[in-house]
């Protein structure tokens, strides 16, 4: 199908029926998995999506900005909690990648209208963003914690203050609107540390605070053998943990010119260095921290 994509790399249904083509058209390219629909008008082609983990945040955020950019109303929409998260680039914990949020305008009237969820409340202070309205990074930080359980705001606070936001700046707009959830995005906000890199670093650390299990230092160096690699957690200098990032949500290892297989081996080097330092070194996957088996794990050690 030989029609522009816009700006953001959105194919749009009026400029296909512009170029002579038809929804039957749309309809084949997406069953095709050619086309994946966004909603609103808005199709991606599928070589825009990445493989792997990521893709599903990636379409969630090309659909939030499919609505926010498609003309469905007089004045533009301010989007708010995942969907302004979204645009932020804020860590999610299990988000709902299905629904467009955002603000109705009043002080009361939300709910919940096909992929809408609309929530009461006014835009405030909001920004701009890829020129689509959203709410402003401490509210949607704050919005997004108060609406999940502690693991969920843990993540989105850590990522929020290691995008820029203060802790005062997420303090003040916990403190300026009483809602549902503020018990939980409070005790999240005082364990939030920029320094959690990802979204399973900071899961694992909520599951942490959660069992009581003693705190541990982030991104503590250390020096061994040719080098001094950086952990994610140390436990007084004994024990570290790292969440193996090869599974979901991790780093980007691959260097130029690496393969897999290099990658591999490039971490075992690390590991039997950081071992012959006389450190412990636990490991987990995303699937570990799933089926709750990482805190039973780190305690057995710290014990030892």
């Amino acid at each position: 199908m030989d029609v522009p994509v816009d700006r953001y790399g959105i194919l749009r249904r009026t400029a296909v029926l512009r170029h002579g083509y038809t929804d039957d058209h749309l309809a084949a390219e997406t069953a095709a998995a050619r086309l994946v629909h966004l909603g609103y008008g808005a199709y991606l082609p599928s070589t825009a999506l990445p493989p792997g983990p990521s893709r599903g945040d990636v379409r969630y955020r090309f659909r939030c900005l499919a609505f926010g950019t498609a003309g469905l109303g007089d004045e533009p929409p301010v989007l708010s909690h995942q969907s302004a998260a979204a645009l932020h680039r804020l860590p999610l914990l299990r988000a709902d990648l299905d629904s467009v949020h955002l603000l109705s305008g009043r002080a009361g009237g939300g709910h919940k209208r096909g992929r809408r969820h609309i929530h009461a409340g006014l835009a405030g202070e909001s920004t701009v963003i890829d020129g689509v309205r959203v709410t402003s990074l401490a509210r949607t930080a704050v919005d997004v914690a108060a609406a999940g359980n502690f693991a969920q705001a843990l993540v989105v606070l850590d990522g929020a203050l290691r995008a820029g936001a203060t802790p005062r700046e997420l303090a003040d707009e916990l403190e300026a609107r009483r809602r549902a959830g503020i018990a939980v995005a409070r005790r999240a906000l005082a364990c939030a540390d920029g320094a959690s890199e990802s979204v399973g670093e900071s899961w694992s650390r909520a599951q942490f605070i959660l069992a009581e299990l003693p705190a541990p230092r982030l991104q503590v160096e250390h020096r061994c053998r040719t080098q001094c690699p950086r952990v994610d957690f140390d436990w007084a200098g004994r024990l570290v943990g790292e969440f193996d990032g090869f599974v979901k949500y991790g780093r980007e290892f691959l260097r130029p010119g690496e393969a897999p297989a290099d990658v591999v081996f490039r971490e075992k080097v690390r590991e039997d260095e950081l071992r012959e330092s006389g450190l412990m070194v636990v490991r987990w996957t995303w699937r570990d921290l799933e089926r709750d088996r990482v805190v039973p794990m780190i305690g057995r050690w710290l014990r030892r």
